[in-house]
């Protein structure tokens, strides 16, 4: 699980006394709440951060074991409690000579242990038989990353990928925005003991696309016109998410007019049948190499 640094959010640094902590978070939560934010993907997983955060380093005993334990500070309670038990059993089983190598593994104490169960390189539990007194523990969380272009984050559709040797098949729901996360419980690594399995979560990355501009649910994206169009109206072909669409030019279009094509903009997540606007630009190009006659064409309509 990717460590989350708290202070860092809240903006102060661990000497931070609870009232430091108290202001920091009401100024960020007026600034990033959802009702002064609306429809912003962004604000809104901030603020998420911003109560996490707040939730943590607030109460004076979360804040303890976060500073002690660090990422691990859900766990601090049975990591205490799995030490004692561990003394207990050394006590009654080696006379407190501690694990063998053939337990845990070769030169493998507890606290490397416990970091290789909630976060760290290596096996987790499972190579000793006697190790089952240590208690349930869930499995490690796992994070992936899913790459999707804008076309395909467009529309509903099955995806499959490998994680740890195991293939996992889900439905990407239209409209997912980039940076986005998932949580499919129960499909991160085996838990120990009995132990719930951890969760998988899926954050997916979405690159700028070179025709299109994603604002929340709308897209903008550029038209270029001739001048001829633009002065006396015509039709242009509007690429859109979905195929293209020819659109009327009205007479005498200024260049960077902005039209709007009502629900033609990207899908509202989980509501389906709803989208967007798509916003076109029109950019009007001037002709080049123009003949003699033309040139004395355009004098003329300067100087009538």
């Amino acid at each position: 699980m990717a460590y989350i640094d708290y202070y860092k959010i809240l903006g102060v640094d661990k000497s931070a006394t609870q009232d430091d902590i108290k202001k920091a978070y009401r100024k960020l939560a007026r600034k990033l709440h959802p009702d002064l934010n609306p429809d912003d993907k962004e604000a809104e997983r901030k603020f998420k951060e911003l109560n996490e955060a707040n939730e943590v380093l607030s109460n004076p005993e979360n804040r303890a074991k976060y500073d002690k334990y660090g990422e691990n500070w859900k766990h601090g309670e049975e990591y205490e409690k799995a030490q004692q038990q561990q003394r207990q059993y050394q006590q009654q089983n080696y006379g407190g000579g501690g694990f063998s190598g053939a337990d845990f593994g070769e030169g493998e104490d507890f606290s490397d242990f416990f970091q290789s169960m909630f976060g760290g390189a290596g096996g987790g539990f499972g190579r000793s038989s006697r190790g089952s007194s240590s208690g349930k523990f869930k499995g490690q969380d796992v994070h992936a990353e899913l790459n999707l272009n804008l076309k395909d984050a467009a529309h509903t559709h099955p995806q499959t990928f490998e994680i740890n040797g195991k293939k996992v098949r889900i439905t990407i729901p239209a409209g997912v925005y980039d940076g986005q996360q998932i949580k499919l419980k129960g499909h991160g690594n085996p838990g120990f003991n009995g132990g719930p399995n951890g969760d998988l979560y899926i954050t997916f990355n979405i690159p700028v696309d070179p025709n299109f501009e994603r604002i929340g649910d709308d897209l903008k994206t550029k038209v270029s016109i001739d001048l001829y169009t633009a002065v006396l109206g015509g039709d242009v072909k509007v690429n859109t998410l979905d195929g293209s669409v020819n659109l009327k030019v009205k007479p005498e279009t200024q260049n960077g007019t902005t039209v709007r094509l009502k629900g033609k903009g990207f899908p509202v997540y989980k509501k389906e049948g709803q989208s967007g606007d798509l916003f076109v630009t029109y950019e009007v190009k001037l002709p080049t190499g123009l003949t003699d006659r033309q040139k004395e064409l355009f004098e003329q309509l300067k100087n009538s």
